[in-house]
Order: C-alpha cells, then sequence, then structure tokens
C-alpha cells in the first residue's frame, strides 16, 4: 500500500489523481490533502477519502471545511492553512508519495521540505522546476529521492529513457496541441478575447494553464522543465506541433532511432504511471485504437506568432535567474489578460521586457528560496509596471 499526500487536490489533475487512487483502492491510501479555496468540493474529497491531515490556502476557506466535516461528524488529525499548512501535508510521516498539483508558487517551500523528508515527489506544478530547477534537483539528488514527472509530455519521456544510457539520448522532442489558435496568423490574434483562449481542442485544464497553452508558453515552460529532470541541455530540446495529441513526446537515440510514446488523452495515465512507479498497474481507461487515429501530424511551431516558447529557451540559455523573472512575468501578464487589462498579443511583450530589464543587471546566485522569491517579486513588480503602461496607451 503507497501513502499518497496531494497538493492542490480540487484542482483538475488533483480531481483525477483522486479518480486513480478509487480505481486502486488497495494499493494507494490518502494520508494527506491540500486545496485552495474550493470548500464544497475539498469537504467532499475529506469525507470520502478521509485523510488524517488537511491543508486550506485561507484560514476562512480552513474554517468553513471544519464547519462541514463537523456536521458530517468527520474528524481528522491535522488541519492547518497557507504555507505552513502545505508543508504540514507535504511532510506528511506516513506519506510516501507527494503529488504537488497546485497551481502557481505557493508549493515550492512544501516541495522542498518533503525532499528534505525524504518523500517520493510526484511532480505536476510546473512553476517548481522553472523557478528553482538546480535547488530542487539537487537537494533531490542529496536525499536521493526520486522526482517523477506527471505531465504527459515529461511521463511520456520518463518511460522512453527506461533502460537507456544517457549517454544515448540525442535529443528530447516535446509534442504540443498547438492550443487553439494554431495555425492562426497575427492579424487574427489581435481581438483574442479570454473566452477564446479558454477553448482548448484537447484537454480541460485550469484556466491559467490553458493560457499558457493558447501563447505556446505552456510548452517552453516544459522545455525548462525538461532541462532539469532529463539532465539534457536546451540546444537538445526539440518541440514538434501534433495536433491529435496521440503521440505525447519521443526521445531520439544517438543511433536515429527515435522512442515514442502513445496514448488516449487522459491525465489519469500519466498520473497512475507516477504513482504506480516503477510497477504499472492495470487501466481503468478505454485503451488506445490505432486503427481510428488516422493521420498522425507533426510540425515547426510558429515562433513569430507565438513568441512566448522561443522567450522560455530565451531564460533557460541566460542567467540564472532569468527563468524565475520569465514565470511570474508571465502569471502576471496571463492574470492581467484574463482580467481583461491586456491584450492577447501583449503577454509575451511584458515577459520580453522583464527579461530585457533583468539581463541589464548583475547576475544573482541562486542559493536560497529566499533568492528566488527575491527575484520573482522583482519581476511581478516590473511586470505589473509594464501592464500599467501599455494599458494607458490603449
Amino acid at each position: 500500500m503507497k501513502h499518497v499526500a496531494i497538493l492542490g487536490s480540487t484542482g483538475s489533475v488533483g480531481t483525477s489523481a483522486l479518480d486513480v487512487v478509487s480505481a486502486h483502492s488497495e494499493k494507494l491510501c490518502v494520508v494527506g490533502l491540500a486545496a485552495g479555496e474550493n470548500v464544497e468540493r475539498f469537504s467532499d474529497q475529506v469525507e470520502k477519502f478521509k485523510p488524517s491531515a488537511i491543508a486550506m490556502a485561507t484560514s476562512g476557506a480552513l474554517t468553513s471545511v471544519q464547519n462541514r466535516l463537523q456536521e458530517a461528524d468527520i474528524d481528522v488529525k491535522s488541519a492547518s492553512f497557507g504555507t505552513e499548512g502545505l508543508i504540514a501535508v507535504a511532510t506528511h510521516p506516513d506519506a510516501d508519495v507527494v503529488l504537488c498539483a497546485s497551481s502557481g508558487t505557493a508549493a515550492l517551500e512544501a516541495v522542498l521540505m518533503a525532499i528534505d523528508a525524504g518523500k517520493t515527489i510526484a511532480l505536476a506544478n510546473k512553476e517548481v522546476l522553472v523557478m528553482a530547477g538546480g535547488l530542487v534537483t539537487e537537494l533531490a539528488r542529496q536525499r536521493q529521492v526520486s522526482i517523477l514527472p506527471v505531465d504527459s509530455e515529461h511521463s511520456a519521456i520518463h518511460q522512453c529513457l527506461q533502460g537507456q544510457a544517457d549517454a544515448d539520448i540525442k535529443r528530447l522532442i516535446l509534442t504540443a496541441s498547438g492550443g487553439p489558435f494554431r495555425g492562426q496568423s497575427g492579424a487574427a490574434l489581435q481581438d483574442v478575447t479570454p473566452e477564446d483562449a479558454l477553448r482548448h481542442p484537447t484537454w480541460t485544464m485550469g484556466a491559467k494553464i490553458t493560457i499558457d497553452s493558447a501563447t505556446m508558453m505552456n510548452k517552453g515552460l516544459e522545455v525548462i522543465e525538461a532541462h532539469w529532470l532529463f539532465g539534457v541541455q536546451p540546444n537538445n530540446i526539440d518541440v514538434l506541433i501534433h495536433p491529435q495529441s496521440i503521440v505525447h513526446s519521443m526521445v531520439e537515440f544517438r543511433d536515429g532511432s527515435v522512442i515514442a510514446q502513445l496514448g488516449i488523452a487522459d491525465m489519469r495515465l500519466p498520473i497512475q504511471y507516477a504513482l504506480s512507479y516503477p510497477e504499472r498497474w492495470d487501466g481503468h481507461l478505454p485503451g488506445l485504437d490505432l486503427a481510428r487515429c488516422e493521420t498522425l501530424q507533426f510540425q515547426h511551431p510558429d515562433h513569430t506568432h507565438f513568441p512566448c516558447l522561443k522567450l522560455a529557451y530565451r531564460a533557460l540559455k541566460g542567467k540564472a535567474e532569468l527563468p524565475i523573472a520569465l514565470n511570474a512575468a508571465n502569471e502576471v501578464a496571463v492574470e492581467a489578460f484574463l482580467n481583461g487589462e491586456l491584450a492577447f498579443m501583449h503577454i509575451p511583450t511584458i515577459i520580453e521586457r522583464t527579461l530585457d530589464a533583468r539581463d541589464l543587471m548583475s547576475p544573482m546566485k541562486i542559493r536560497t528560496v529566499g533568492d528566488v522569491r527575491e527575484i520573482g517579486r522583482w519581476a511581478r513588480d516590473f511586470s505589473n509596471e509594464q501592464v500599467t503602461e501599455l494599458e494607458l496607451k490603449q
């Protein structure tokens, strides 16, 4: 029996993870759950899975959950909120695997504390490695802790690399659906609304990651993640648009062979693989019917109309603090776009201006979480100023 703690249990990945737990209740047990402020959904999850530790983002949300649980005569041993709550769930003494499915940057400290406590990390949160890949992977190496990818693309690469020598890897090939605006020109993108950008053709995800998919920043963040997860240099990580979302990613080896992982587009597959690893368990989803897949298409990304991917490569190849600035600027720009304060085409403008400004500053070594947070605060402040400036010009 594996004991699992889930950070971000009410989001799309978190709820899918609990589906996997339900399907394999004889092998998986939930000992901790943490979520944002979705009181109703979280209360239902706690009632069903009965974890011994829970956490919410705010004290108000936690109080509302506790009131609901009291009415249902359900008791939990540990209840907390905020960063301390995330850490308490992530370091639960009985947890074997911590699934980080929360969005944003709040879980960084919790993941580091979980690694320090010797927990296996199943990572679905992009920001943790984008912001602090060096800190996270070095601590995992020191503690001999595994970081198992949950993103479908990185899970695919992880599977393709099993039994292969690092020296034999020529390049990683991340696939991308292309989002809702694949193939559209600059003119068609001028008047994009949040509603337009939130209509992803393949995946059902949260708002932030869906907008990132529309701008191709999601794939840029995945390139940075892949660098830290697999120790592959930026020049050996490529991206191909694959609209069918059947081939989840590929690895090319030095002899010219390419190994790919295929499957239906359902996050429960990579989640189950991360939770079952190194074993494979029976599937509870329909298999892939290759005869019905028809054509599988691949094409190079359009860097002209979707420059966010190129900006991510620039950040990864540049100073150590640039990925932190990139991530923070992107979060500010996406939020401004969703709030109607920024045009869709200005999202990369905010990010590029922030990288330009940071490049003019003296390099900073990233030694602690405090360093990461300091750069993130600077980038958010600068990006917000740029949003205001562009808003005033519109």
